[in-house]
């Protein structure tokens, strides 16, 4: 059995988690049932992405983007667990079956447990927001620290549960701090953040997704996400990109002062610096907000449940 894996070119913590949380929940996984497909962390529902002519065995996944799978087939789809009440819905299952996102389960894992404290705050972007944008030197200039969710996903989980507070774009971001019971804030700086896969999982564990809206940082974020920059429309996508997204438009050494005093003097950085000023005064605003946080005990529920169906999984597989 193998895990499915929703790889992006630039990377993606939320979906790299495949990787390996499943020898973590399920040892001895890919030893068996060469047949069969563990569809997990991950919106990838729907009539397209999923492989054909394969039995899915989907244990947390959601919904969120195309079509509705067609389920009825039972040698195609196995489902013991969905993200939420919401896919559930969707799917046409029983809404026990929304139970949360697989990704909480990383808090039961013995190298994320009684991690120091570190970081203050920190910002944690969408992956296409990483690629296009200057968030790096933006988070310098509020006070945030900069993690770039096209890391290392180990790396990634353990700035978040050593930080005291998460400002998350990505929505893997916002589970891993809820679960590890560190306050966030959500913001969003584009309209392409799906909604109804973040309400989908505050749903599980009764929280709200209410983001705070941020500005793009560079045209090239924009571009690339079609998106308003300084009045001007590029939801047509119609410029030319060619190579804009291979490096993070990060200037090296950039940092402004409380004074707003660069002190990096290049044209092309303090433009950029300039041009991002709307995106610095949003970023500060919402940093300031206050933070959300699932009810005391939910999270510990929902992850009960999930390791009770996970047990199902091991009598019926193993």
């Amino acid at each position: 059995m193998r895990p499915f894996h929703w790889e992006s070119n630039h990377g993606n913590f939320g979906d790299d988690l495949n990787l390996w949380l499943w020898d973590f929940l399920l040892p001895g996984l890919r030893d068996r049932h060469d047949d069969i497909l563990l569809v997990g962390v991950g919106t990838v529902l729907n009539s397209t992405l999923l492989p054909k002519n394969i039995l899915k065995l989907v244990i947390g996944s959601g919904y969120g983007y195309g079509t509705v799978p067609p389920i009825a087939d039972r040698s195609e789809w196995d489902i013991h667990a969905v993200r939420g009440p919401m896919t559930a819905a969707k799917l046409g299952l029983d809404p026990k079956l929304g139970i949360v996102d697989p990704a909480v389960m990383v808090t039961d894992m013995p190298e994320f447990q009684n991690l120091p404290k570190k970081n203050k705050a920190i910002f944690i972007p969408h992956w296409e927001s990483a690629i296009g944008g200057i968030w790096d030197s933006v988070c310098k200039t509020v006070g945030l620290t900069y993690v770039d969710p096209c890391g290392e996903a180990k790396s990634v989980i353990r700035k978040i549960a050593q930080s005291e507070l998460v400002v998350a774009e990505s929505m893997h971001a916002a589970i891993l701090a809820d679960a590890f019971r560190v306050p966030w804030i959500a913001v969003s700086t584009s309209g392409n953040i799906n909604s109804f896969k973040w309400n989908d999982w505050a749903a599980s564990v009764g929280a709200s997704y209410k983001p705070h809206q941020v500005p793009v940082s560079t045209r090239a974020e924009a571009i690339f996400k079609g998106e308003r920059f300084w009045g001007i429309n590029y939801e047509n996508r119609s410029h030319p990109v060619t190579n804009t997204f291979e490096t993070r438009y990060a200037p090296d050494g950039t940092v402004l002062t409380a004074g707003w005093k660069p002190l990096d003097f290049s044209i092309k950085n303090v433009a950029k610096q300039v041009l991002a000023v709307p995106s610095i005064l949003a970023l500060w605003q919402a940093s300031k907000a206050e933070p959300s946080l699932s009810p005391d005990g939910r999270v510990n529920e929902c992850k009960e449940r999930f390791a009770e169906m996970l047990e199902g999984v091991r009598r019926q597989y193993f």
